[in-house]
């Protein structure tokens, strides 16, 4: 019989994949201003120091739609991105409305926990589609014997 605490277990693993995704976005944003300004062989710490302010301002949509113009790889996940945004929103902003009483019962908390498996799958996806773009492999890292405790299950 699932608990209480294990709802609120699987929702933090959900809200840690859609953070882990928003930073990653976050990261190749920073990347992309970096070499835009030239601020490696130019070095500017204000300027540097407002581009981070910049980005850690955006949401995830906002995320998206600046790297979709900047980087035709990361057009070319507009859907898994979009389905990402999608229920990283709900997961913030309706789950719990969505299901309301059902943290009260047995089935009405697997069917919670069901919901929150399903939203972690969507965005660990999308989180590791882009790691992908990275050149990093998570799927053949935690296969390669690495140890899996620290990645997002």
């Amino acid at each position: 019989m699932p608990t209480l605490d294990d709802v609120y277990g699987k929702f933090g693993y959900a809200a840690e994949a859609a953070q882990l995704l928003e930073t990653e976005l976050g990261n190749i944003l920073i990347e992309h201003g970096v070499v835009e300004e030239d601020l490696l062989s130019k070095p500017n710490p204000t300027r540097a120091a407002e581009l981070f302010r910049q980005i850690d301002r955006h949401t995830l949509g906002q995320l998206i739609k600046k790297l979709k113009a900047k980087n035709q790889s990361i057009a070319n996940l507009e859907d898994v991105l979009g389905k990402a945004l999608d229920e990283r929103n709900r997961l913030f902003h309706f789950f719990y409305r969505q299901h309301n009483f059902r943290r009260n019962s047995d089935e009405g908390r697997q069917l919670m926990l069901d919901d929150l498996e399903s939203l972690h799958n969507t965005l660990l996806d999308a989180y590791k589609a882009v790691m992908l773009l990275q050149g990093v492999d998570l799927d053949k890292i935690s296969l390669a014997g690495v140890p899996t405790q620290h990645l997002p299950m």
